[in-house]
């Protein structure tokens, strides 16, 4: 194929994805008010514990952009192969499922995310539905690719060698990706704003990673990650006037588990799944720092929101209580390696009393910079995630040449 047919079908469906998603973003806009009445009456509605109001705030309002976006995604699936057909050529049809597999992976998170908002799932389901939503993407890629040699960074091939095939492990990874990944945005959470502004850097710095790479061998996957990037932050910027503070709908598990999802997909499809979890810089400091937590090392409460106090209308740490007998070997010695390095505020009342800060990174914030409005928190959380993402940047491409051979 010349290289001008290859820029026509480069250019031209990445033109026709960037108008569908234009239109996406204004029905989006437009439809959210239009359905917030809705969800209230069938009871999908939650209080904003931030506030000093009890109003009613639509709950689960991710659904209506996943599904605006997959309606887009729908629309647009003739489009990259319609030059193959005008013209009887090989249609590609290896490229053809794997686009149908990702939009089932990510339709089917969708509905899984729905079912947690309404059935409020436990937290082994959460663990479980990524990984079975995922199946569909993983058997395409071992159809289509089944490559699951990595290249071994320099330092350690002296004993390892160039490469190293993983196997199965391989595609363990991969299930695991999806499970960070729809997880990760989820815990941290709480703020007007937060999960649809983590997930929009995200996002965009997938797609400047994409465009970077667009010149190299691979641009054909790149293209594809951006089929699906574009119209998924169309939707969410409408989603995030309406979830901004003060905020006026609420997105739920559904958008987390979309946007998770949907990354997963294209890190995977795309075979940059390395690179996008360094676009996850803050939710694996998150995930880490609430490893004691999640793991129930030590007690975890329902929410981990921060502490808001009605008198000066800012956002405080908020703690946890249990008495330190109860605590496990592994839960004493992963709070002891805490206090020792001073990344947690722990107070014993007593002998035996312990009064310890919920272990989330926003709470970690407030420890360092205090009492916060919750606006001005969420701004700061989201300066952390372009910073991240300019770190994830120094680290794909300047730093990867000691390690590699780029």
């Amino acid at each position: 194929m010349s290289p001008e047919s290859d820029m026509w079908q480069l250019i031209l469906p990445l033109s026709i994805d960037v108008i569908m998603s234009i239109g996406a973003y204004f029905f989006t806009l437009n439809l959210i008010p239009k359905l917030k009445d809705l969800f209230v009456k069938a009871n999908l509605y939650g209080i904003d514990m931030n506030k000093r109001n009890s109003q009613k705030i639509p709950e689960a309002l991710g659904v209506v952009t996943g599904c605006i976006f997959l309606v887009t995604m729908f629309l647009f699936i003739p489009v990259p192969f319609t030059d193959y057909i005008l013209k009887n050529e090989n249609f590609p049809h290896n490229e053809f499922v794997e686009f149908l597999a990702a939009l089932l992976s990510i339709c089917c998170m969708l509905l899984l995310g729905f079912a947690d908002d309404v059935l409020d799932l436990r937290w082994r389901h959460k663990l479980l539905l990524p990984t079975i939503a995922t199946l569909p993407l993983l058997m395409v890629y071992y159809v289509n690719f089944n490559s699951t040699l990595i290249i071994v960074p320099k330092p350690l091939r002296i004993w390892l060698g160039y490469s190293v095939d993983l196997w199965i492990f391989y595609y363990v990874y991969m299930g695991m990706l999806a499970v960070f990944c729809t997880n990760a945005i989820n815990i941290l959470a709480g703020i007007n704003g937060l999960e649809v502004g983590q997930s929009l850097i995200i996002a965009v710095s997938i797609v400047i990673f994409n465009i970077i790479e667009l010149s190299g061998d691979l641009w054909k996957a790149h293209r594809f990650s951006l089929y699906f990037i574009l119209p998924y932050i169309a939707t969410s910027l409408a989603l995030l006037k309406y979830n901004w503070y003060p905020s006026k709908v609420f997105v739920g598990d559904t958008f987390c588990y979309l946007s998770g999802m949907t990354f997963a997909v294209v890190g995977i499809i795309g075979h940059f799944s390395k690179t996008t979890l360094l676009f996850f810089i803050p939710q694996i400091i998150n995930f880490l720092y609430s490893i004691p937590q999640l793991f129930h090392f030590i007690p975890c409460p329902r929410h981990r929101l921060p502490k808001y106090n009605k008198d000066t209308d800012k956002l405080e740490t908020s703690v946890t209580v249990f008495r330190y007998s109860d605590l496990n070997p592994s839960g004493k010695f992963l709070m002891w390696v805490f206090r020792t390095i001073k990344i947690v505020q722990w107070q014993k009342s007593n002998e035996d009393t312990v009064t310890c800060n919920n272990l989330t990174l926003i709470n970690f914030l407030l420890i360092n910079i205090g009492p916060t409005r919750e606006s001005a928190l969420t701004l700061i959380l989201i300066l952390l995630q372009v910073l991240c993402s300019c770190l994830a940047f120094v680290v794909r491409y300047p730093l990867a040449s000691v390690f590699y051979d780029i």
